[in-house]
C-alpha cells in the first residue's frame, strides 16, 4: 500500500507491506475468512510534528472505509515499523499529526493516507453511476489500452465471445446468485466454444452413482479401477456424472507405506482419460500425465499401473486430461497411506476421510463444459452446490469428548475452503505428504485445490456441531465484500461420554520427533539463494470490452468465490494464456526445459506478478517430488511439513525447497483445472545420476 502525502506535504511518504501473518497454511485468515495481514510500514520526510502545529508525535490509524471505526495501530516515525497485525478485508489507513502517542481517537492533522488493494474495484461503482450510462459501452481501443497497460494484452473486441465459435448446441446462461447483477455490456455474449455435458452409459441408462467403499490392499494386489458415466441426483436435479468403479468419491484405497499395487484401469467413458497418483512419489511412467508420461487412454482402453507408496500421508488420484470436465464430474478418490508399524492405533476415537468439492447446477442440470476449450478461463469453475464426499449433505454420530482426524482432501476445480466445526477446538496434525514438525491449534483450515490437510477436532459437549465454510465473498463488479457461511454438513454429538484417554492427549500439542529428524539434513539449504524462479501471470486478446475493464491487477490474495460469473463464463482458454515464465531465460509453460540430477535439492522461488491484469492465487503443484514451503513474501515458515501442492497468493512471492529425488520428466502446474487448460503448465527433468553413482 502506497500512502499518498496531503498537498502541503509533498516531500513525505509511506509504504505499508501487507506481508503475511503466520498460518500453517498457504493463507492466514480469521475464522469467518478475513485476511490476517502483518503490517510494516517504512516511512520518509516525516517533518518536525511540532512545525505543523501543536503536536508532539504521528500515530497511525486503521480504518473501514467508511471511516466509521478505527484501530490504532500505534506509533510511527521516518523508518521501518512494526505496526502489528490487521484482520480487516477492506480499510484505509491515515496517519496523523498527534498531541499525544497516548491519544485514543484520532484528533489532529491529516498527513498520508491509502487504500487497501482489495478495495481497488471500488473504481467500477464510477462506471455504474447514472451520470455515466455509457461508459461500461467502452470502445475496444480504450479497453485495450486500459489493459495492454497492465499486462501486455493485445487488445479487445467487444463481439469476439459471439465470433469463431464451434459447431454445436446452443449455450444456456450460466448459473449466477441473485444477488450478483450482471455487467452492462454482457448481454447477449456466450462462449466461443460449444457446449458439452456428458452423456450416458451407450445403449441404455447409466447405473445409480454408489458412495465410496474402502479398498485395504497390500503388496502384489491388483485392483480394477473403471472410469464410467454414472446417475446421480443432486441439488433436486438428476444428471449424467463420472465415478471410478461407480462411487463418488472413487474407492478409498488404504495401504501400507512401502507397498506396491497394480491397478488395471479401464476407460469405459467415451472421453480418452488417465489416471494420475497425486503426491505419490512412484515411478515415473505411470504417473498418468497425459502427454508427458503417457498417451491418453482411449475409449474402451485400458492401462495398467504400478504403484508404490515410499511415503505415508493422505493422497489422491483423478484423471489428467480435462480436469476441468472429468474430475469435476466426479472421477476422484482418496489413498490413505499408514506407517509401517502394522496394528499402531491411531491416538483418536475416530478417522474421516472427507473430499471437498462443489458442482455447477442449472435449472436444467449441470452447467456445460467447453468442447474445446476450457470456460471460466479467468477465474475458474466455482460450484454453487457444495458437496462433502460428493453429496450436498454430510453428517456423522460421534460420543460426547470424542476426538476425531479428518483427513481433507480440496478436490475443486478453483474453490479455496475456510473450514470449521462450529467452535469445536481444532489442531492441524499433518498436511500434503506427512505430518507437520509440530501439531498447532488452529481457528480453521485453509485448503486449495489439490491441498489435504491432517486436523483433530474434539467435541467437548453434546448437540449438533455444523460443519461450515465461512469466506467472504467478492462482488467484482461493485468491489464490496459480503460474510458467506456454507453448511457442509452436521457432527452429530451424542450424551454418551467416550474414552476420556484420547481427549487426555488431545489437549497437548505435540512435536514429531521423526519428521523433525528428517528436515534436519535439509535445514542448511534453506539461506542459499534461489536456483530457479519462475513468475506467475496471464496475457489476454479478443476479450470482451466489459471483461477487460473489470481487470484491475490485484483486489485480494485469494478469491473465495466467483465474483464475476458471466465474465468468468464467456472468457475461454482460447482468450486467456494463463504462464509461467522463467525468470532467466523468459521461456514459457512447456518451453521450459529444466533438468536437474538426481539427489539434488533446489530452491524454487514463485513470483505471482502483482502488474498481472487479473492477478489470482494459484495454487503450485509438482508432480513426483516432495518439497518444503520455506517463505512467504521473505517472512520464513516456522511449522514445516512435506508438501506437493502450494497455495501462491496474488501479488506474493513464495520460496520452496524441493527435494529432486525421484528421476523422470514430471509436470509442474497450477491445479486450477481451468488454468490448467489455458496453458499454465511446464515439464521439468530429473536425470539420473551419472555411471549410476
Amino acid at each position: 500500500m502506497a500512502l499518498v502525502p496531503v498537498p502541503a506535504l509533498p516531500a513525505t511518504s509511506g509504504v505499508v507491506a501487507l506481508l503475511p501473518a503466520h498460518s500453517p497454511f498457504g493463507v492466514a485468515v480469521t475464522a469467518d475468512g478475513r485476511p490476517r495481514y502483518h503490517l510494516v510500514a517504512t516511512f520518509a520526510g516525516l517533518p518536525d510534528p511540532r512545525t505543523l502545529g501543536p503536536y508532539t508525535t504521528y500515530v497511525a490509524w486503521a480504518y473501514t472505509l467508511a471511516l466509521d471505526s478505527a484501530v490504532k495501530l500505534g506509533r510511527v516515525r521516518d523508518g521501518r515499523i512494526d505496526l502489528g497485525e490487521l484482520d480487516r478485508v477492506q480499510f484505509r489507513i491515515l496517519v496523523t499529526a498527534e498531541r499525544s502517542a497516548g491519544a485514543r481517537d484520532r484528533a489532529g492533522r491529516l498527513v498520508l493516507r491509502g487504500t487497501s488493494p482489495s478495495a481497488r474495484l471500488l473504481m467500477h461503482r464510477d462506471f455504474l453511476q447514472p451520470s455515466a450510462p455509457g461508459a461500461l459501452r467502452d470502445t475496444s481501443a480504450q479497453a485495450a489500452a486500459t489493459t495492454a497497460g497492465m499486462s501486455g494484452m493485445a487488445g479487445t473486441a467487444p463481439d469476439s465471445a459471439r465470433q469463431a465459435r464451434d459447431d454445436g448446441p446452443t449455450w444456456p446462461m450460466p448459473p449466477t446468485p441473485r444477488w450478483m447483477p450482471m455487467m452492462p455490456g454482457m448481454e447477449g455474449l456466450t462462449p466461443s466454444t460449444a457446449p458439452f455435458r456428458p452423456h450416458p452409459a451407450a445403449g441404455g441408462a447409466s447405473p445409480t452413482g454408489r458412495p465410496g467403499r474402502v479398498v485395504r490392499l497390500a503388496t502384489g494386489d491388483t485392483l480394477a479401477l473403471e472410469a464410467g458415466p454414472v446417475r446421480r441426483t443432486i441439488a433436486g436435479r438428476t444428471v449424467t456424472m463420472y465415478a471410478f468403479n461407480g462411487q463418488v468419491p472413487g474407492p478409498l484405497i488404504e495401504v501400507t507405506r512401502g507397498a506396491t499395487i497394480v491397478v488395471r484401469f479401464h476407460n469405459a467413458l467415451d472421453r480418452p482419460s488417465s489416471v494420475h497418483w497425486h503426491g505419490v512419489r512412484l515411478d515415473n511412467r505411470f504417473d498418468g500425465a497425459v502427454g508427458v508420461t503417457q498417451p491418453p487412454v482411449p475409449p474402451g482402453g485400458t492401462f495398467l499401473y504400478t504403484v508404490h507408496f515410499p511415503d505415508a500421508g493422505i493422497y489422491w488420484y483423478h484423471p489428467h486430461v480435462r480436469e476441468d470436465i472429468e474430475q469435476h464430474l466426479g472421477l476422484y478418490g482418496n489413498l490413505l497411506v499408514r506407517g509401517a508399524r502394522a496394528g499402531a492405533a491411531p491416538p483418536v476415537d475416530r478417522e474421516q476421510v472427507l473430499a471437498l468439492g462443489d458442482l455447477l447446477v442449472g435449472p436444467d442440470g449441470l452447467a456445460p463444459f467447453g468442447a474445446t476449450t476450457p470456460t471460466y478461463a479467468l477465474m475458474g469453475r466455482f460450484g454453487n452446490v457444495l458437496l462433502v464426499n460428493g453429496e450436498p449433505r454430510y453428517t456423522l454420530d460421534v460420543r460426547r469428548g470424542a476426538v476425531v482426524r479428518f483427513y481433507l482432501t480440496n478436490v475443486s476445480s478453483a474453490r479455496l475452503y475456510n473450514i470449521s466445526f462450529g467452535d469445536a477446538p481444532m489442531k492441524v496434525v499433518g498436511g500434503d505428504v506427512g505430518n507437520f514438525e509440530r501439531e498447532e491449534w488452529v481457528p480453521s483450515v485453509v485448503i486449495a485445490p489439490a491441498e489435504r490437510y491432517i486436523v483433530d477436532v474434539a467435541f467437548p459437549r453434546s448437540g449438533q456441531v455444523a460443519l461450515v465454510n465461512r469466506v467472504q465473498a467478492l462482488t467484482h463488479m461493485i468491489g464490496s465484500y459480503t460474510a458467506e457461511v456454507d453448511t457442509l454438513g452436521t457432527v452429530r454429538v451424542g450424551a454418551r461420554a467416550a474414552d476420556r484417554r484420547y481427549a487426555r492427549r488431545f489437549e497437548t500439542l505435540h512435536a514429531d520427533a521423526a519428521v523433525a529428524a528428517d528436515l534436519a539434513r535439509y535445514r542448511r539449504f534453506v539461506a542459499r539463494p534461489p536456483d530457479r524462479t519462475l513468475v506467475l501471470t496471464m496475457r489476454a486478446h479478443d476479450l470482451a470490452a466489459p471483461v477487460a475493464n473489470m481487470l484491475v491487477g490485484i483486489n485480494a490474495a485469494v478469491e473465495w468465490n466467483d465474483g464475476m460469473p458471466m465474465m468468468n463464463w464467456v472468457t475461454t482458454g482460447r482468450q486467456v494464456s494463463w504462464v509461467l515464465r522463467d525468470s532467466a531465460t523468459g521461456k514459457e509453460n512447456t518451453s521450459i526445459d529444466w533438468h536437474f540430477t538426481q539427489g539434488d535439492v533446489v530452491k524454487l522461488r514463485l513470483i505471482n506478478d502483482p502488474a498481472s491484469a487479473h492477478a489470482m492465487d494459484h495454487p503450485i503443484h509438482l508432480h513426483g517430488q516432495r518439497f518444503l514451503v520455506l517463505s512467504r513474501d521473505g517472512v520464513p515458515t516456522t511449522n514445516l511439513v512435506w508438501k506437493d501442492t502450494a497455495l501462491v497468493p496474488a501479488g506474493e512471492t513464495v520460496e520452496l525447497l524441493v527435494d529432486m529425488a525421484n528421476p523422470g520428466r514430471w509436470m509442474l502446474h497450477c491445479h486450477i483445472a481451468e488454468h490448467l487448460g489455458a496453458g499454465m503448465m511446464m515439464t521439468f527433468t530429473v536425470d539420473p545420476p551419472a555411471h549410476g553413482g
